[in-house]
């Protein structure tokens, strides 16, 4: 078609579809209205998906045609650091994929409204922004470039991949180095960066310090308590007057110990164990911390705005101030403290028979840490257990009902996923000295079981009361997800048996197992994990499916979490007079916002806890460059390959630095294939590296294959 007659059916249909009287319609419906004869009709539908191609045009499901916001929806856009983004649709089961040229400048966050130009089939839902309703990054945290009359921030956020331009006389006198706050305050649109001004300059990238405090300010994570806050917790007592301790459980002469790390000082929960013939009694008490942190104080509207502590590798961000979380409300030996203790009984396969939740006064005889109870329970270590004579019966048990209580969860389905976490050992000024991986054992998993048993035994009694309440639900996987998970495993001679898409926990328990302890099984534990929900917080008890647990709550944890101080209220209110009509109605108005963003505000939390790992294993391999490592091929995408050395650590190895062949990146198998030598990387292979560069803006590390020869 020329482009003159093209431009005068684009201008014809362009009017046609912005009249206020026209109803979306089909291609015939609108060559029959403009009398556009049959002959001419291909042309028609040729200028249409000219149209929709430039986003000038909407097209239904149904195949009718019209101005784009008739058929938009609106979402949250993610964004990439490649310049495209995916925007989260309420009720869609599947982002929406945003190529670059289309997002019209949205950052990271945005609230904006969509049109889908392509519906999900084999491949995902794609679309176009048409418009930014919100704004989510009003200050941007990031690296300072300057040149000679003006500057840029390169967000540390990967995620905005757009830079904010800076004039001279705005900069605040912010050189090239500089980590510094930018307000924004023009957000661009395409081909055109946001504009914005230096609030804050935080100190040269390279400074001690500087880098974490710029991952908190890029996520907003609070610093400091506001000062009625700290007032309030300071006005809390040092210790228990026997006064408060009226009308409670006394369960002070109880032998009581916490299991924390050598390093932890909020000791929030303490348990007990004894055995009557064949029942097991397992107290778990956990810090009354509702006692001092009343229902609308500004101690309590702080913990929520925070949700939780974050857990940074050279700080913490607490939930409350030190005064409380270390203080009054911390489980330490030899004080009394004021608890929420849930008591059971159980039988000697594990099954709880009777419980009773109360608020009880006790008192921890021994500070233990899980070095030491593993040392005397898995290594019978003779010092610590001449040291800790009077107790070594008891942690035996403990190790005897955890491990019935651990068989008892597994047969039932439960999931165990056992990755190594990462252990940074930091010197004075925050420079990573040692990277390993902190391994979880018998000590760490035994409270674990019995925090489980405590959490899962109070979410089934207060649901069984029909009470308002916050519950830990984790949902049933996609199915679209586990038929992917299905064909990769296929690969290597495994199955996951699925009925109409629905898939139960005791097939991906039984996947894992067949996996242990061989080259792939830190792969597909990854993979399976990531084909999983997230877990997230709830007023509805829908169960959790990685602990094929009917019902489950966070109970256990009220100093860091802001849900298990929520609950911890409902449970106290219900144990002394019940809750009539007025305060049901109350928590039912509260509790579905609480659970909303206390899931949000984990979420954030987890996000700068990986990127302040990430940049400081960037760091650490920075000494590196040059040397050769071992590693396992953990990822593999149509850019390259992602490697995990045995201390954690991840790098790439870039496509172009695959310079032996053309490789081809297959998709559904998940690996790569050389054109002409038909040379593999599979997910899972071993391979060998060369650290080539470390790049701290970016938090990334690159690879390069070290060839056979060499």
């Amino acid at each position: 078609m020329e482009e003159k007659k093209l431009a005068e059916r684009k201008a014809m249909l362009t009017a046609l579809f912005r009249d206020p009287a026209y109803v979306p319609m089909k291609a015939k419906e609108i060559a029959a209205l403009l009398n556009i004869p049959k002959g001419q009709r291909e042309e028609l539908q040729e200028v249409l998906d000219i149209l929709v191609a430039e986003g000038a045009a909407g097209i239904s499901k149904k195949g009718k045609y019209g101005k784009p916001e008739s058929f938009s929806v609106n979402g949250i856009f993610s964004g990439h650091p490649r310049g495209f983004g995916f925007v989260t649709v309420e009720g869609m089961d599947q982002d929406v994929f945003i190529p670059e040229e289309k997002t019209r400048g949205a950052l990271n966050g945005d609230r904006v409204q969509i049109v889908i130009e392509r519906e999900s089939g084999t491949k995902r839902a794609e679309g176009a922004v048409l418009r930014i309703l919100e704004h989510a990054n009003r200050e941007v945290i990031g690296y300072f470039q300057k040149n000679k009359n003006f500057g840029f921030v390169i967000p540390d956020n990967p995620k905005i991949s757009r830079d904010i331009f800076i004039s001279k006389e705005k900069d605040m006198g912010a050189v090239t180095g500089h980590k510094v706050v930018a307000e924004i305050e023009d957000f661009g649109g395409p081909g055109k960066n946001p504009e914005g001004k230096i609030t804050e300059i935080l100190g040269h990238a390279g400074d001690p310090g500087t880098d974490i405090l710029s991952i908190v300010r890029a996520y907003g994570l609070p610093e400091v308590f506001p000062e009625e806050v700290m007032r309030e917790a300071g006005a809390a007592p040092e210790e228990v007057e026997e006064s408060q301790t009226a009308g409670r459980l006394d369960l002070r002469g109880l032998q009581t110990v916490t299991i924390d790390g050598e390093d932890a000082k909020d000791l929030d929960d303490a348990v007990t164990l004894t055995k009557e013939g064949d029942r097991y009694h397992l107290g778990v008490h956990i810090a009354d911390v509702s006692h001092y942190v009343k229902e609308g104080s500004a101690l309590d509207r702080e913990a929520l705005r925070r949700g939780t502590s974050v857990y940074l590798v050279d700080r913490v961000i607490p939930m409350l101030p030190h005064r409380l979380s270390n203080g009054i409300c911390s489980l330490n030996e030899g004080c009394d403290r004021l608890a929420l203790s849930c008591l059971m009984e159980i039988s000697e396969k594990g099954e709880i028979l009777d419980h009773q939740i109360a608020e009880t006064v006790i008192r921890v005889d021994r500070r233990m840490t899980y070095t030491a109870v593993n040392g005397i329970i898995t290594y019978q270590d003779e010092v610590l257990m001449e040291k800790y004579r009077d107790f070594v019966p008891m942690f035996q048990l403990m190790r005897e009902l955890s491990e019935i209580l651990r068989e008892r969860r597994a047969k039932r389905g439960a999931i165990d996923f056992d990755f190594p976490e990462s252990k940074i050992i930091l010197d004075g000024k925050g420079k990573p000295l040692e990277i390993r991986p902190y391994e979880r054992n018998a000590a760490t998993k035994l409270i674990e079981d019995f925090m489980l048993a405590a959490n899962e035994t109070v979410a089934e009694d207060f649901y069984w009361r029909q009470l308002p309440f916050l519950y830990r639900t984790h949902e049933n996987p996609d199915p679209e997800k586990m038929k992917q998970l299905a064909t990769f495993i296929h690969n290597f001679g495994l199955f996951i048996r699925t009925s109409h898409g629905e898939i139960h926990p005791k097939e991906i328990q039984k996947l894992l197992e067949k996996v242990e302890n061989t080259p792939q099984e830190a792969l597909i534990s990854r993979l399976t994990l990531r084909s999983l929900k997230q877990a997230r917080y709830s007023v509805q008890c829908t169960g959790h499916f990685g602990l094929a647990a009917s019902y489950y709550t966070h109970f256990t944890s009220p100093i860091r979490r802001y849900p298990d101080l929520q609950i911890h209220r409902i449970i106290k209110e219900s144990l002394k007079s019940g809750l009539g009509e007025r305060r049901i109605a109350h928590y039912e108005e509260i509790l579905p916002e609480v659970a909303v963003k206390t899931s949000a505000l984990e979420r954030r939390a987890d996000e700068a806890e990986r990127e302040t790992e990430k940049l400081k294993k960037c760091e650490y391999m920075s000494r590196y460059i040059g040397e050769e490592f071992d590693g396992v091929i953990s990822g593999v995408t149509n850019w390259g390959l992602y490697v995990e050395l045995p201390n954690t650590v991840e790098g790439m190895i870039r496509m172009n630095a695959l310079d032996d062949d053309y490789y081809i990146f297959d998709e559904e198998h998940y690996e790569l294939t050389g054109e002409m030598t038909r040379k593999t990387y599979k997910l899972g292979q071993r391979i060998r590296v060369r650290v080539m560069n470390t790049d701290r803006m970016l938090k990334t590390i690159d690879f390069i294959p070290v060839k056979a020869e060499e």
